[in-house]
Order: structure tokens, then sequence, then C-alpha cells
């Protein structure tokens, strides 16, 4: 039947063959079998895929853990180099790995992940494809290679999760690859969308990057199931909250919070609605005062989704609102003493001039420090364009408010001269 081509023929001799050792139980024989008649000569692909598929189907059968690992990396063997069979092949590798990870052998599990390449398979379900990276992203950062979790998580476009599933896709052209059902146990794309900006959080909570994890956050918030329903959404919006406050102050930030302090459902927690405002309001906020107040709502986030807000988060929590009044001041003085500085920061001089120093390295201020003075200047010196520029501009608008009021006289004069003419 090989020989002749018979392609069903074929299949159903090898899966007989296969049949007959699982049911008397000899898993030795069954390994030998697959391997040789995968090894014939000419052996058509269709009896390969036939019989590696049929097999996958023991594995759950196995007795022990010793035949259920050998079976697997017989069927291993045999499906690799064969791009029939590439599907079969990375379900297989996933099979091990978990395996490996239960063992507690993390590294050798992230090590045999990382060979298979699932965004190159054309026949993998979309769902599926992203399941397997995001398992490689997953125990990346388990064993702590934060590296190549990253460039791991850059093979999903966080665009893929925003396409509307509920369209019909349409039939396949004659010639198009045909595209596998993906298994049951794979999650749906939302719950996908979920579980890949909750381990990018876990990525980002490494750097500290808090901006980044409030962004991850905002997007496990519009996910719909959780919108719908409060004790959900609500442990999600304090963290977007709380990151954002930590985040250092740039145009994003800000932008993001004024988006967050519109959203209707932040009056369900007056509490952080009222610590948002207090950040755009240009007011110096006594930091004292304000721990006082949150500082069981920041004890509380242990016992909230996502764990604590990290060990360095009371120190970037007061950081930022010394941030805050120091651009505060700058908006209200042109020139300030450090004393008066320090004082209205609640700080030591020598603490608020490191402070100012920093935020002027990160350019998020310009200011000058005349050290034997103890004078700060927050002026921005220009240079001799801009001032003729600016006494240009000047003249311009005294030039069009004379000649607004030489024609507003004119009129009034022409009035006057028609009124005594009657």
């Amino acid at each position: 039947m090989r020989f002749a081509g018979d392609v069903a023929g074929t299949k159903k001799a090898v899966t007989d063959i296969l049949q007959l050792c699982f049911e008397a139980k000899d898993w030795k024989s069954l390994n030998e079998q697959i391997v040789n008649l995968s090894k014939k000569r000419g052996q058509l692909k269709q009896a390969v895929t036939a019989m590696v598929q049929q097999a996958m189907q023991y594995i759950d059968e196995t007795p022990d853990l010793e035949t259920h690992i050998e079976l697997i990396k017989t069927l291993n063997s045999v499906s690799a180099g064969k791009i029939y069979v590439e599907i079969e092949r990375a379900r297989l590798i996933k099979k091990l790995a978990k395996i490996k990870e239960e063992q507690g052998l993390i590294a050798e599990a992230a090590d045999l992940m990382q060979e298979v390449a699932v965004e190159t398979f054309g026949a993998m379900a979309k769902t599926e494809k992203i399941a397997f990276i995001l398992e490689q992203v997953r125990l990346c950062l388990d064993r702590l290679d934060y590296v190549r979790a990253q460039i791991l998580s850059r093979k999903i476009s966080p665009r893929v999760f925003d396409i509307d599933s509920s369209k019909e896709k349409k039939k396949p052209k004659e010639g198009d690859n045909v595209v596998e059902e993906p298994p049951a146990d794979i999650p749906s794309l939302l719950q996908l969308k979920r579980i890949y900006y909750e381990l990018m959080i876990r990525y980002y909570f490494h750097n500290n990057d808090y901006l980044e994890i409030c962004r991850c956050y905002k997007a496990i918030y519009e996910i719909p199931s959780i919108r719908e329903n409060p004790s959900q959404w609500i442990p999600v919006l304090r963290k977007i909250c709380w990151y954002l406050i930590l985040a250092p102050h740039d145009p994003m930030q800000s932008s993001l919070l004024n988006s967050t302090l519109e959203d209707k459902n932040l009056s369900e927690i007056p509490k952080f609605r009222l610590l948002l405002k207090q950040l755009v309001t240009m007011e110096v906020i006594q930091w004292t005062s304000l721990w006082n107040s949150y500082k069981d709502e920041f004890e509380n986030e242990k016992n909230m989704l996502g764990g604590s807000l990290g060990d360095k988060a009371a120190e970037d929590l007061k950081q930022r609102i010394i941030e805050h009044n120091i651009l505060v001041v700058s908006r209200y003085y042109s020139r300030i003493t450090l004393k008066r500085l320090a004082e209205l920061l609640c700080l030591t001089v020598e603490e608020a001039e490191k402070h100012l120093s920093e935020m002027v390295v990160s350019k998020a201020l310009v200011a000058k420090i005349d050290r034997p003075m103890g004078i700060v200047c927050f002026q921005v010196a220009k240079d001799s364009n801009e001032i003729l520029n600016s006494w240009a501009v000047n003249l311009e608008k005294l030039l069009d408010l004379v000649e607004k009021s030489c024609h507003q006289i004119h009129k009034e004069t022409m009035v006057h001269k028609a009124a005594l003419k009657v």
C-alpha cells in the first residue's frame, strides 16, 4: 500500500498497528513501532501525521510518569524537522515542558519551549499561537530571564486583542492554508489579553516602570467582562490611580491622569478621585497629612488584586509629591530663596536642593541655583533674538490697539455729527 501510494490504506494500517500495541498495553513495542513505521522508505506524509495524532491520544493513558515521558520523547523525535506535524510537535513540547516545570526544572522547561517558533506556523490557530508564546514569556519570567521575556513578548502585537472575533471568517479559498481549530483548553482571546497584560505587569514591575504598569492595568480595565463586575474593576481602578501617582511627571502621565479623572466609575472610590484631583490642582500638597490619610489604603493594596505596590513605592510616592510641589512653586515664583523653598516643601535646605537638582538634570524643570546667595531662579534666560521678537510682538499689539481706538473715536464722531444735523 505504501509503495502504491494508497493514502487511506496506509493510514489505516499504521493506526491499526498502534491500536493493537495500545490495547495490549505494550508501551515498549508501541514506541518501537512508531519509530520503525516513520523510518520506512517512502513513508507517506499523511500516514506519519495520522500515526502521530493517534499516538498523542494515548499519552494520558500511560500507567506511570516514566512511560509518559518516553512516549512524548519518541513522538517528539519522529516529528522533529517535519513541517507537516509541526503543530503536533509544539503541543508535545508544551506537555513535556509542563512535566519539567512540575519537577521544579524551570530552566529546562523554558529552554524546551524556546526551541519552537510558533509564530511561523501557518496552520496553527491564532489563540493557540498567542497562548504558546505567553507560556514561553511566563517561563522566562519564572527563571528571571527578563531580557528574553521582553524579546518573546514583542512577538505579540497588543492590537491583536482588539480584533472583533464575532465577525465570521471567510471560507478559505482553494490553495489557502487550512487553519486548525485550537484545543478545548486554550483560553479565549479576551482571557489571553488579560494573561498577556498580567505578564507584562510582572516584567515592568522588575524595572519599576510605573507608567507602563499603569497602562497595562488600563488595558485590563477596558476588558468588557471586568467592566461589568464592580468587584473586579474597583481593585484594577485603584491600581491605575496608585501607579499614575507613582509615575514621574511627563506628557503621557498627565494625559492619562486627566482621562482617568473623567471616568465616571471613579466616583465609586471618592478617596482616589480626591487624590488625583490634588495632583492636577496647582497647589502645594502637605506630605505628612496626605500620608496619614492614605496610609491605610496603601497598606490595603496587599490584599487586593495584583498584590502590594512594591518595597520602593512609599519612597517613590513621597518623591512624586515633592516633585509636584516644586512644579507648583516654579509656576508661581520666578525667583525664590532656597530657605523659603525648603519651608514650602517641608524639607531641609540640602534635601530641597537635591530634589531640585535631580529635576533639572532629568529636564522636568528649568531652574538655576545661586548657591552663595541662596536664590533659585526659575526664569529661562532669553537670547537677543527672542527679546527682539517679543518686543516686535508687543509693538504690533500696541499699534493694533491704537488703530482700533482711532477707528472707534472716528465712528463715535460720525454718529455724533449725524445726530446734530437731524
